[in-house]
């Protein structure tokens, strides 16, 4: 009788708890305008596509006769004046002015793109050697990287399940590691796996380090955080690692070694390795426009999402394309990675709520 007389108790809580959930939806959805909704929804968009494209076309540039790591990273930064000319408009519509340039902002930029270019050339070795799907997971990392370099530079907090999602996204990497042997492309000795892996590990350990450092940069050099703010740093970032990267490739005879290599590039020779460069720069800059938007317009939160269903998407999208070998280990290491990554943002997203309340 007891167990009949709380039944009925039990379902309208739950009708009204999805009522209101519904109700605090719409009332978000309403209390933005048409236009941001449609910027966030095309930043996402950016982030889900162009970021796994530009893993695939890293890894299609070597498959199809490419071999300097100094040009496909060099064609990752090649695409800088995108987030540039994005800033045109709001200059001359007068929306916005541009940041005064100072000594200490302009040694960050600098040093920022530096990071970049040696950021762009690790993972550029990291895809000679490994398979997309196998170097998309071992990227994953820099959430755990991230988490380290903010607590340790920009003072963010750590938390019981941010420390959790390291520990977590960390397993996957061993997981992965300790599989090496079921997954090396063919024509890859161990030891260059190896130093593949460990390249893409000491990338990832940069990209953290980088974002770390661009916190830092917003709060005690720019002291604000607005949307043009967001793309000049990009744009002076994105043009000062296309600097360093263009001296590497001139210092290594990269620049006539382009030539030699589309003449032999497959499935079209110079036609496709126009395409596969061109293609590389644009959908580079285009997940990083992606994510920069979201960052600004919703929050690091929702940057997480996408960011982990980024991972699963590179991963589906390489054995489809590349038939890259899905062992079980690695669909564990992806199902952990994944799950580092949903630990963080519910602790985030916790820590969040009670700031706000």
């Amino acid at each position: 009788m007891e167990e009949e007389s709380s039944k009925p108790n039990d379902s309208p809580s739950l009708k009204q708890k999805a009522a209101e959930v519904m109700a605090t939806s719409l009332e978000t959805y309403r209390s933005k305008p048409f236009s941001f909704w449609l910027l966030l929804g095309l930043s996402s968009g950016a982030m889900l596509t162009a970021f796994p494209a530009s893993s695939l076309l890293s890894r299609l540039y070597y498959t199809d006769g490419g071999q300097s790591k100094w040009i496909l990273s060099w064609a990752a930064v090649a695409g800088w004046p995108l987030p540039a000319l994005l800033l045109l408009p709001l200059y001359l519509l007068g929306k916005a002015s541009p940041t005064p340039l100072s000594l200490a902002l302009c040694s960050w930029y600098v040093l920022l793109g530096f990071l970049s270019a040696a950021d762009n050339l690790m993972y550029a070795w990291a895809y000679a050697y490994l398979p997309a799907s196998t170097a998309s997971l071992v990227a994953a990392s820099s959430l755990a990287f991230s988490v380290l370099f903010g607590r340790a530079i920009a003072k963010n907090r750590l938390n019981l399940s941010s420390l959790n999602a390291v520990v977590v996204i960390t397993a996957g990497v061993v997981i992965v590691a300790l599989d090496s042997g079921s997954d090396r492309p063919p024509g890859v000795t161990a030891r260059q796996y190896a130093l593949g892996f460990v390249l893409d590990v000491l990338g990832s350990a940069l990209h953290g380090l980088i974002f770390a450092l661009s916190e830092l940069v917003f709060a005690k050099v720019l002291g604000r955080r607005s949307f043009h703010v967001v793309l000049e740093q990009q744009a002076a970032v994105s043009l000062c690692a296309f600097a360093f990267t263009s001296v590497g490739l001139a210092v290594a005879e990269g620049f006539p070694a382009m030539r030699r290599e589309a003449a032999r590039f497959a499935h079209g020779g110079e036609a496709a390795y126009a395409n596969v460069m061109m293609w590389t720069a644009v959908t580079f800059q285009l997940g990083v426009l992606g994510g920069t938007g979201v960052l600004f317009l919703a929050s690091t939160v929702l940057a997480g999402v996408l960011n982990a269903v980024r991972v699963p998407l590179t991963s589906i999208a390489a054995v489809i394309w590349f038939h890259d070998p899905m062992s079980g280990f690695k669909i564990l290491a992806l199902v952990i990675t994944v799950w580092g990554f949903a630990s963080y943002m519910v602790g985030h997203s916790s820590v969040k709520k009670t700031s706000t309340s």
